[in-house]
């Protein structure tokens, strides 16, 4: 049934594409949600942070909101859902399974633990579902209405697992009126990006949209080693992705079915083993981004699928009774070398330190099958006159599968088996009211409960523990929020906020290499942030600022790596954040259009007692040390958790003939941020500043064409590392250039 499904799905899509290519016709879609502006004014901004639709401006939290041409140009080149990473205030995002496992962080709280049941800090909700398990979360980003963005706890109306955030994405939904689009692009390294999406009226009531992205890359990366088990070439992907959505529509009563499926067949991420030059965080000596040398296996691929409905029941005025319920799973197989090297420091002529060199080889991999249910009930009383009211119930339920291998050459060294369950429940409640014409109050509570069971067997390699053995994890929180909106003009409003967020029990349950089963306590977060957003000069400029500061006791963090491949799941007495977050959108002259974000965001971990194993592969670490030898963390930055962050676009355009001439750019910065708990010099990755410009020409029948470059300046930096065999690292994306071609209609 499930190859049933797939292939019905993928044969709509391609049914898509063919009817786009015969149907070329002058009308325009507008696909930004925004109201319409007068001449020279910015469009209005509506974003669902508060899960409904109101204007940016109005809604008391930090949020940005990705659409439009912009999301369209740095998603244009065939990268993945990390393409977000600095692209708002405060986000970074970064792996180190390639296309497969995104980390996010948002305000320096996030989670480095590569593990398949690593919780995360920060939630995705695709289409209105909460996706759990980090494979899961990068489903490609294609045909979408637009990104938002949430900064700090969202633990009311979005759940647990939100203390720093959430990153809301929303796929374009089915029209009454027929409308499609298309775009190709050929670029460097034979990298095709290629989207299609057609929408229309089936029947009175009922619509449809079916999308599809195809994104394939040759590989890039020579491997020098010829002897061993290693791909000759490396860094090349396949990826084909497509969702389809029926959508009924009458007298204020609403339902939309979709399912979605993605097919991966890709290199894993690419290991360097002696890629750092000892002593420094530069490149070593005879560093090459085109060339590596490893000899184990490497491989990944992932096939994911999903469906979700949101069925909503008008109960007069404005009120509403809304069922979501979705599932989503995945069934990922991923192989890395990951010593990153084919020459050993016991083996004469190789030296520790040397490019290509590790202290031992390691070469592991597995099967992941996540599979995940969840279920909400939600009523919305609307506008009451002054007052509005939500409440809802929500269960969550995942089962988590998955085989972790070693490998000694061919021979098979480590065999374990996972099994994980993940149960939530919570009920929430949430509310708002008008005291004033200017002022507004809203708050809200939730209450969840979490069970976790992980279960191991089978057998390990230089193994601590007895197999079998199973864990269990339990916590229950009640969260909140409130906060308050006053309304100095009509173009300017000030907020402040105060909020809780949940992050449950986990489990660490990797057996390997002498590691031992962890369990952490679930952590809380408290976050004060105040704020003002307004429209200035004739709604010809927008201006966001905020301030914030927040607190998470019992934090959760991973300390991966140190002497020996392994994690370990630790609780910090607490961490503290604070910083100031800035936007601004502006029409400065006729066909000129800016944005401007940034964000100065400290992060400090605060226990005295808190120690890590620093590395292995002899770094050069700046920590203090204990009588046992580990580093002492307390004061430390979080990992991965740069001080600043800022983005910024500029389009100009001009009229040529029956159509317009543009330039587009858009930048990206981060500064330096640690890769570990402990700071070694190496292990800081520098600041890195990435770029892109596209030209093109757009004309009155909406055809586009443009060439583009992304990474203008080329620059090359470590984003990542491993510690514990050599100097590791991991690198950004290389230099491409392109051209494109689009048509809507």
């Amino acid at each position: 049934m499930k190859l049933s499904a797939r292939a019905a799905i993928l044969s709509a899509t391609g049914l898509a594409a063919t009817t786009l290519a015969l149907a070329a016709t002058p009308a325009f879609a507008q696909e930004a949600a925004s109201t319409t502006a007068g001449e020279g004014e910015l469009t209005e901004i509506f974003v669902t942070a508060s899960r409904r639709e109101e204007r940016a401006i109005d809604v008391p939290v930090a949020v940005t909101a990705i659409s439009g041409q912009a999301l369209d140009v740095i998603n244009s080149s065939g990268l993945d859902i990390r393409f977000l990473s600095g692209r708002t205030p405060s986000l970074n995002v970064e792996s180190s399974f390639g296309r497969t496992f995104p980390r996010f962080y948002i305000r320096g709280l996030g989670n480095t633990d590569f593990d398949p049941n690593a919780a995360q800090p920060v939630s995705v909700v695709y289409d209105d579902i909460a996706l759990e398990n980090p494979m899961l979360k990068s489903f490609p980003i294609f045909d979408v209405e637009s990104v938002e963005v949430l900064r700090g706890p969202q633990g009311t109306l979005f759940g647990r697992n939100t203390p720093a955030g959430v990153v809301k994405i929303d796929s374009a939904k089915p029209t009454d009126t027929l409308t499609g689009k298309f775009s190709g692009s050929y670029g460097t390294y034979n990298t095709i990006n290629m989207e299609a999406a057609i929408s229309g009226p089936i029947a009175d009531i009922v619509s449809f949209r079916v999308s599809g992205l195809v994104q394939r890359r040759s590989d890039w990366v020579k491997n020098l080693n010829t002897t061993g088990l290693a791909d000759r070439e490396l860094e090349g992907y396949e990826d084909i992705a497509t969702r389809a959505q029926i959508m009924l529509d009458s007298d204020g009563n609403s339902l939309l079915v979709s399912g979605h499926y993605r097919h991966l067949t890709a290199s894993p991420r690419v290991f360097r083993a002696g890629a750092i030059l000892p002593g420094s965080n530069e490149p070593n000596v005879g560093f090459d981004p085109e060339e590596v040398s490893l000899d184990g296996y490497t491989g990944q691929k992932m096939e994911q699928w999903g469906a979700n409905f949101r069925a909503s029941l008008g109960l007069g005025g404005d009120s509403t009774l809304s069922l979501i319920a979705g599932y989503e799973e995945a069934d990922v197989d991923s192989t890395g070398d990951i010593d990153g090297g084919s020459c050993y420091a016991f083996i004469p002529g190789c030296t520790l330190g040397d490019i290509h060199v590790g202290a031992f080889p390691v070469n592991t991999g597995g099967n992941t099958k996540p599979s995940e249910m969840s279920a909400e009930l939600r009523y919305d009383t609307g506008d009451l006159g002054g007052y509005r009211f939500q409440a809802g119930a929500y269960y969550f339920d995942q089962d988590l599968y998955y085989r972790e291998f070693a490998f000694d050459g061919t021979t098979i060294v480590s065999d374990v088996f996972h099994r994980n369950d993940n149960r939530n429940i919570g009920v929430f409640a949430a509310g708002e009211m008008s005291v004033t014409d200017r002022l507004t109050l809203r708050a809200g509570v939730r209450y969840s409960d979490d069970k976790k069971t992980d279960r191991i067997s089978g057998t390990a390699q230089f193994p601590a523990v007895t197999l079998p053995l199973s864990n269990t994890a339990k916590g229950d929180n009640i969260s909140w929020d409130v906060s308050a909106t006053f309304e100095v003009t009509p173009d300017t409003n000030l907020y402040a906020r105060v909020a809780t967020g949940y992050l449950g029990p986990a489990i660490q349950d990797r057996v390997n290499f002498g590691s031992i089963p962890t369990v952490a306590k679930e952590q809380t977060t408290i976050s004060g942030e105040a704020g003002i957003k307004s429209s200035l000069l004739g709604r010809r400029l927008r201006v966001d600022l905020t301030g914030y500061w927040w607190r998470t006791d019992d934090l959760q963090l991973t300390a991966v790596g140190g002497a020996a491949n392994s994690a370990r799941l630790i609780n910090a007495d607490h961490a503290v954040g604070y910083g100031l977050e800035g936007e601004l959108t502006a029409k400065p002259a006729a066909g000129l259009d800016l944005t401007l974000g940034g964000s100065w965001n400290f992060t400090e971990i605060r226990d005295p007692n808190l120690f890590i194993a620093p590395c292995g592969g002899g770094c050069t670490v700046t920590d203090p040390l204990n009588g046992a030898g580990l580093a002492i963390i307390d004061g430390n930055d979080l990992p991965q958790a740069p001080r600043y962050v800022a983005n910024a676009t500029l389009r100009y355009g001009v009229p040529v003939g029956a159509g317009e001439a543009y330039i587009f750019t858009d930048w990206a910065y981060r500064s330096g941020a640690n890769f570990f708990l402990y700071e070694a010099i190496e292990f800081r990755g520098d600041a890195l500043l990435e770029g892109g410009v596209r030209v093109g020409y757009i004309t009155d029948t909406n055809w586009e064409l443009a060439a583009f470059v992304r990474n203008v300046t080329d620059e090359i930096v470590f984003v990542s590392g491993i510690d514990f065999n050599n100097l590791t690292g991991m690198i950004n994306e290389p230099r491409t250039f392109g051209v494109e071609v689009r048509h809507s209609f």
